[in-house]
């Protein structure tokens, strides 16, 4: 495979990270002086963020939203101050509105977005591990929130993301796109797939993509990776040669095809002027997104 330039660039949550400050976690009473002057995100349990009329998250502090930690996560520090995530149950904050962070994404600083990113994904584990997968017994979480203790049987359980390979395929100047019958009409995407035990990745990009279009993959390259909580997903971005293979679907999805740099450069101008022809691509958010572009640079030099 030639050597070109690795970088992907324009997707979202991973700018501007906190600092996660692992040694504070341990520490209650550093958490307890933090709180008043604290950053606090509200999510709903469905992961959408509390925000203005404004469509902006609302700018909580811990002494607005009142009490101390508690069951509060605590993501990390920006500077000085501290940021935390709450459930909306567990306060009594009111909002105008709810906003997806898939639509926050381009509205909102990266600072805000990459957080309620992060806040997303930790929230989901906590609402997947109130009992021990061992024994059945109440977990109780710790370290601000990043320690699940079972109160039974003591196993201690810790965040998890499931890691996911999404990849650029293609063959001598063209790019395999597919798309599932969910979708939105007329969009399609890279192909990706979930890890599977006992895999490496660059294995488990030619299982995947042979599973969903019978193409068969003889080389791949790491490109970059992005977070994607919804719900807790790892997108670990690659680009790879495959062979001259005819691409054949058989329920996975719904089509796949090759498509050539005038086509996929078509598609990318639908952005600004969808002629209601051919096909869209998937958000500018996504890394899904930033592997199509990455792809097709290459191919226009």
């Amino acid at each position: 495979m030639p050597n070109t330039s690795s970088s992907l660039s324009g997707f979202a949550f991973v700018g501007e990270p906190l600092e996660r400050a692992d040694a504070l976690r341990n520490d209650a009473d550093a958490l307890s002086r933090l709180w008043p002057q604290a950053r606090v995100l509200v999510l709903d349990q469905d992961g959408t963020a509390f925000v203005g009329d404004d469509d902006q998250p609302l700018p909580l502090t811990g002494s607005a939203v009142g009490g101390g930690p508690g069951s509060a996560i605590f993501l990390g520090l920006r500077g000085d101050q501290a940021w935390f995530s709450v459930e909306a149950a567990a306060v009594t904050v009111r909002a105008p509105r709810r906003l997806d962070l898939r639509q926050a994404a381009l509205l909102w600083p990266v600072a805000d977005a990459s957080a309620f990113s992060y806040a997303r994904g930790m929230s989901y584990w906590h609402a997947r591990t109130r009992f021990c997968g061992v024994c059945g017994g109440a977990v109780q979480f710790a370290r601000g929130g990043f320690v699940g203790r079972c109160q039974q049987c003591a196993t201690e359980h810790y965040p998890r993301v499931d890691p996911a390979v999404i990849v650029a395929v293609e063959n001598q100047g063209r790019l395999l796109l597919g798309r599932q019958a969910s979708w939105p009409p007329r969009r399609y995407s890279v192909l990706a797939g979930f890890v599977e035990p006992g895999e490496t990745f660059e294995q488990t990009v030619a299982r995947e993509v042979h599973e969903e279009s019978k193409v068969r993959v003889t080389a791949s390259q790491y490109l970059g990776s992005q977070p994607w909580p919804f719900p807790g997903a790892l997108m670990v971005g690659f680009r790879a040669q495959a062979l001259d293979d005819v691409p054949t679907v058989d329920g996975e999805l719904e089509d796949a095809r090759w498509f050539t740099a005038d086509e996929v450069g078509a598609a990318l101008a639908r952005d600004v002027a969808d002629d209601g022809e051919g096909i869209v691509l998937s958000p500018p958010i996504s890394i899904s997104r930033s592997l199509i572009e990455h792809w097709y640079r290459q191919q226009r030099g």
